[in-house]
């Protein structure tokens, strides 16, 4: 039994001087000193030892556990000490550094032109309603007089999440909404997010689009054809000209489309507009009188006119941007600046 507890002794001084941390101590502690530890393990076998013995051996196992105490009891300020300084070292300071500076952020190009736009158009007495990102059949097609073979009903044209259900694309599904939900007269702009299966460096499978919508008495072209050059000379500058061409919509008929100016070469021709002058940047037109009635709108009474702005190709133009994914790319160099 004294051989043992000269052992112990020699064990505990060999463990405590390779603590360095907390829970090594701690782990020790318990490993020793615990009630399933090895002093305590001791004391149950002096049940073992002679009558005669006992109480000397009582005497030595105590001793070697006040010991054993006082031992631990010095190790745990050596190594709380120990730890103590070491978080001071990490959390260390150097006042003279100079401080790291919090960059402030600026608004999207894309925001800019939607805010530039949505500006313009309140100027003229229209207001805004946000549509849903996902249609229905309906609202995207049917009521815009789309039919079911058209091209833009395709798999690959169109993201389908449902038998009926699309990610929109287009704003125009906005117009419906809107003349279901009020009678003429109408001034509204439907500005949001479209999805499209396409995508280069001028198209994006994600892209935004703000639709134009006033539906009264007496509407025409040469209506259309005034707020759309209007638009041009508020978005750019007011030496910029303006011409229509016919076009195709589904929902509009007669269909135009907006050529403005190259902002480059100012109509001189260069390599942006294809040594033209001239840039496509929207279509519109007047309502289409079946897009009119699916509105609940009575087409012999009323008629509406239309447009819609891509808002990417419009910050593409106006800021010069070469490539649409730089408009999703989130790179600080970018929107630097548009502070």
């Amino acid at each position: 039994m004294k051989e043992n507890i000269e052992k112990l002794k020699t064990e505990i001084l060999e463990r405590l001087g390779a603590l360095s941390t907390n829970k090594l101590f701690y782990e020790a502690q318990k490993e020793f000193l615990g009630k399933s530890g090895k002093i305590t393990a001791l004391l149950r076998e002096l049940g073992k030892a002679s009558k005669e013995d006992r109480p000397t051996l009582g005497k030595l196992i105590n001793e070697l556990k006040v010991w054993a105490e006082s031992q631990f009891a010095l190790k745990e300020k050596e190594v709380n000490q120990a730890e103590l300084l070491a978080r001071y070292e990490n959390e260390k300071l150097d006042i003279t550094m100079p401080s790291e500076t919090k960059e402030v952020g600026s608004l999207h190009p894309i925001t800019h032109i939607k805010n530039e736009i949505i500006g313009i158009f309140e100027g003229l007495g229209f207001e805004v309603f946000e549509g849903p990102e996902i249609e229905d059949d309906f609202h995207n097609f049917s009521a815009l007089n789309v039919p079911k073979d058209h091209p833009a009903r395709d798999m690959q044209d169109t993201f389908f999440v449902g038998e009926d259900l699309v990610l929109r694309t287009q704003t125009s599904p906005g117009q419906i909404r809107v003349m279901h939900s009020k009678q003429p007269p109408i001034k509204v702009l439907v500005p949001g997010r479209v999805f499209r299966v396409e995508d280069d460096a001028t198209h994006s499978p994600m892209f935004h689009q703000m639709e134009g919508l006033v539906v009264d008495k007496g509407l025409t072209v040469r209506d259309l054809y005034g707020v759309l050059d209007y638009l041009a000379k508020k978005l750019f500058d007011d030496e910029t000209k303006t011409r229509l061409r016919p076009s195709f919509f589904p929902f509009t008929e007669p269909s135009v489309e907006l050529d403005v100016t190259c902002c480059v070469c100012h109509g001189k021709g260069c390599k942006l507009c294809k040594n033209t002058g001239w840039i496509e940047v929207l279509g519109g037109g007047v309502v289409h009188p079946t897009v009119l009635k699916n509105g609940g709108i009575d087409p012999e009474v009323y008629s509406g006119i239309a447009l819609g702005i891509g808002m990417d190709r419009i910050a593409m133009l106006k800021y010069g941007i070469p490539n649409i994914k730089l408009l999703f790319d989130n790179d600080k160099r970018l929107l630097k600046q548009f502070k």
